[in-house]
């Protein structure tokens, strides 16, 4: 049984030379794609994470030490 990334690799060594070019752009661009939704999730999290410190409560406390 192969696996979808066997497949593919067994299509890029059948095609042109020429046209590898095309299937690595558009592997670049899924890779990109990942990494920017990535740290657009990581960004939400952080911003959460200061929402929580951000208080009057700990704001008084950290101003009274």
């Amino acid at each position: 049984m192969n696996t979808a990334k066997e497949r593919l690799l067994k299509i890029i060594d059948e095609i042109p030379e020429q046209e590898v070019d095309k299937i690595l752009d558009f592997a670049e661009y899924l890779k990109t794609k990942k990494e920017k939704s990535l740290s657009e999730d990581l960004t939400k999290a952080s911003k959460s994470s200061i929402d929580f410190w951000d208080n009057d409560i700990d704001d008084k406390v950290w101003n009274d030490a």
